[in-house]
């Protein structure tokens, strides 16, 4: 189940993942995001061992949206090995998500 972060656990979570992770940057009061919720959910059993998914609410964290110049939500940032990699904003395609995720996986 995709995992809240914030900013007190965001370095051991996502920067510090052994894993490829998607950081979602959403709102509660988003459509787009409560669209893309189950998606993500799926993608993270889909893809167990190889992506872990880290939900970071802009509300409540507004410093790590403003950090990493989210601009939007929803706003997904991959990371891998403690670097950004790759950026999806808007309401974006489950496939377009695997593409990256694939890409991403095999580096």
């Amino acid at each position: 189940m995709p995992q809240r972060v914030s900013k007190d656990n965001f370095h051991s979570e996502v920067l510090s993942a052994d894993t490829l992770v998607l950081a979602d940057f959403y709102s509660d009061s988003c459509i787009p995001c409560k669209r893309l919720s189950p998606v993500l959910f799926e993608l993270e059993k889909e893809y167990e061992g190889k992506l872990k998914i880290a939900k970071i609410n802009v509300n409540f964290d507004s410093e790590l949206a403003s950090e990493y110049e989210v601009q939007a939500a929803p706003t997904l940032v991959f990371f891998k090995n403690g670097e950004e990699k790759e950026r999806l904003r808007g309401a974006v395609k489950k496939s377009e998500i695997i593409e990256v995720t694939e890409k991403l996986i095999k580096e």
